[in-house]
């Protein structure tokens, strides 16, 4: 037998990321999208160390081992079997991004440097220097400071060395405006298109940047830092929760420096000077780069009017039967709907709050809130609204990591306006995905109401796909208001007859629904597991899967980024398959499939299975009873099982193999998905009514 029962979950993670990184080199994705790739590895690697590697850095600093927690690897070794990892993608980011430029060049696009300026572009970039530039620049001489400035996780900075005439070496610091585009598009010339960093239009103005200095050289390198992104919350009773969270975010920016990044080409004295000053020791994570840090900005880069270089967008399609028209209020009283971003339309979901927000029989409005586009649309439905004398309840998660400051701001918006507003439970983020709304008819309440995969986002809602369940069933709608009643009266624990609710039953339910599966295995009843998530990383679920397999179920995983089950081993898992789909949308809905010799049983959910979700949050998993959206939901899931483009294997190699095509034409899950729903539209078959 396999003597390795579990992949440590931030090695399983850093190859999810260099699944991202393999996007930036595939040849078949257009170029500016293979830019983008290269930005959201590099987001992703900054989170990843803000986040959890800086949470295993202070279990190696406690002394604690850690070995319990992280499946059998110490808190001092993982750090340094992460430092490594992180330096070979790094690297492997470089050779990447340099392929990228030079294909680029090859369509006319170049991104140049400080040293390669025409005069006509000079002229161009002393104009916006001047004008733009300049007055954003933060120039600090640091040599005599009593007090080293404090740099921001969030920030590039370029660390500058001068050699006065009189052999004094003096260091400075230049920030990074984070306000101006990092890419500055220059004027084209011989139908050439030009592009420059702001870290080089800053080099090449050094001279008038130090010009009051006696100096012979001066060079500038970039550095990063990253720091920990705990919140350390207050525990004063005074205070609000709202005050509460904004101080902790703001003492956010002082939080210890888990990661250094520097540009390998620094000169020795200068990385000295600033790793003493900083505090930086050897135990840290320091890490050599190229000339650029901050990569993510690749992610913003300009798109030229170069659209033969992207992605095609696909529009967003109708919903059969459900129109943005006429009251959607009506529709749902009928049947049930389910919406899948980005193949169909958000605006649904926006829709729907509108009307409510406008019927005069609508009484309240009840909705929870994780993580907002940055003009949310949701949020101007819920003002507008209280504004009609409707009762909004609101829970909003202060503590959404890195959006509280957005959802402070938000909270606050809302408060001016009247709505109710809950902050959370101690102890418990509250993820769940949950609006339902009360409406007097013929003399009654009913509800209305949808429950969804993914967060209340424009924004992401174009890249993200999840499924969200629009339901006048009365049953599940009851269960969500008891869900804000937990939110109001958290000592109190409720029953739920429909709704699987976390922390509470969400673990012990998908127990008995495993064991159920494996009893049904026992007795030689066909059946199966089919689990979608983003991640698999709680020990006793992944034990509960290994003895389903064991019992001969067989189950099929699509888990997008860790997994720390190892799948195919014999005696172990040897009918379990788990696969990875990396594309152009980021796969986020979790749905769940229970065999069940027959009896299918569909679930979606705002939880993975991560220990966190199952007994730290408040999530929600909501049965489907409909049988159109039920079979719907399983067409989705064997249309990307079936996939061979974009498909990669878990396995305990973290090795990111592809599913191979074995002769069979390019099956692309996401286009097919897209073709899937077209389909449906022109078929406009008839669908059968719910099951109450």
């Amino acid at each position: 037998m396999y003597e390795q029962k579990y992949i440590d979950r931030e090695k399983s993670w850093l190859a999810f990321n260099a699944r991202v990184l393999q996007e930036a080199a595939d040849n078949t994705v257009p170029l500016l999208d293979r830019l983008r790739f290269v930005g959201i590895f590099s987001n992703n690697l900054d989170e990843f160390f803000r986040v959890r590697y800086a949470a295993i850095r202070r279990l190696s600093l406690s002394g604690i081992s850690g070995e319990k927690y992280l499946g059998g690897i110490s808190a001092h070794q993982l750090i340094k079997d992460i430092t490594e990892i992180v330096i070979q993608q790094q690297s492997e980011s470089l050779r990447i991004l340099g392929n990228i430029e030079a294909e680029l060049e090859r369509e006319n696009i170049f991104i140049i440097n400080e040293t390669q300026i025409t005069p006509k572009q000079e002229c161009f970039l002393k104009d916006f220097y001047n004008q733009k530039l300049s007055p954003e620049l933060v120039t600090i001489i640091l040599n005599d400071l009593a007090v080293f400035p404090v740099l921001k996780d969030t920030l590039g900075y370029l660390a500058v060395r001068l050699e006065l005439n009189n052999d004094e070496v003096r260091y400075a610091l230049i920030e990074i405006p984070k306000n101006i585009n990092r890419f500055v598009v220059l004027p084209s010339e011989d139908e050439k298109q030009y592009v420059i960093l702001i870290d080089d239009v800053i080099r090449f103005k050094l001279k008038n940047i130090f010009n009051i200095f006696d100096y012979k050289t001066v060079s500038a390198h970039m550095i990063k830092i990253t720091r920990d992104a705990q919140l350390d919350i207050d525990s004063d009773l005074s205070k609000s929760m709202l005050e509460k969270i904004a101080s902790s975010v703001k003492d956010r920016r002082i939080g210890e420096p888990v990661r250094f990044i520097y540009d390998s080409l620094i000169e020795d004295d200068t990385l000295r000077f600033f790793l003493d000053k900083m505090k930086i020791v050897e135990t840290d994570s320091i890490i050599p780069g190229g000339r650029y840090h901050n990569r993510r900005d690749y992610m913003s880069f300009p798109n030229l009017g170069r659209y033969d270089l992207l992605y095609k967008p696909n529009e967003p399609l109708p919903v059969p039967g459900l129109s943005l028209d006429g009251s959607i209020l009506e529709k749902i009283s009928k049947k049930d709907y389910l919406v899948h971003a980005p193949y169909q339309s958000f605006s649904y979901l926006t829709k729907f709050l509108r009307e409510a927000a406008l019927d005069p029989k609508v009484t309240s409005i009840k909705i929870t809130l994780y993580r907002l586009a940055k003009n949310s649309q949701i949020i101007s439905s819920l003002i507008n609204a209280a504004k009609n004398g409707k009762r909004v309840v609101v829970q909003i998660e202060l503590q959404a990591r890195f959006d509280e400051a957005s959802n402070i701001s938000y909270a606050e918006q809302m408060q001016t306006e009247g709505i109710e507003l809950i902050f959370g439970i101690k102890g418990l983020k509250v993820h769940s995905k949950i609006c339902v709304i009360e409406r007097t008819e013929d003399g009654k309440n009913r509800r209305y109401g949808f429950i969804s995969t993914g967060n209340f986002n424009e924004s992401t809602a174009k890249i993200y796909t999840d499924v969200t369940l629009f339901t006048c069933h009365q049953g599940i709608l009851k269960d969500t208001s008891k869900v804000f009643e937990f939110f109001d009266i958290n000592y109190r624990v409720h029953r739920y007859k429909h709704l699987i609710v976390s922390p509470h039953y969400t673990r012990t339910k998908f127990i008995k629904l495993i064991d159920r599966e494996i009893l049904h295995a026992l007795a030689g009843r066909k059946t199966h597991i089919k689990l979608k998530m983003n991640s698999l990383s709680d020990f006793k679920m992944i034990d509960k899967l290994y003895e389903a397999s064991n019992a001969g179920v067989k189950i099929q995983l699509q888990v997008r980024g860790i997994c720390s089950l190892i799948p195919g081993i014999p005696g172990m898992s040897e009918n379990i398959e788990a696969i990875s789909i990396v594309d152009n949308y980021l796969e986020h809905s979790r749905v769940y499939i229970f065999g069940n010799a027959g009896l299918t049983e569909v679930y979606i959910s705002s939880a993975d299975f991560m220990t966190r979700n199952l007994d730290g949050r408040v999530e929600v998993t909501c049965p489907i009873y409909d049988l159109e959206i039920k079979k719907e939901l399983i067409d989705n899931f064997n249309l990307a099982w079936k996939g061979n483009v974009k498909v990669r294997y878990h396995s305990y190699k973290l090795d990111n193999k592809y599913k191979p095509k074995n002769h069979h034409a390019p099956f692309r899950a996401q286009f097919e998905t897209y073709k899937y729903y077209q389909n449906k539209i022109a078929v406009l078959d008839e669908i059968p009514q719910k099951v109450n």
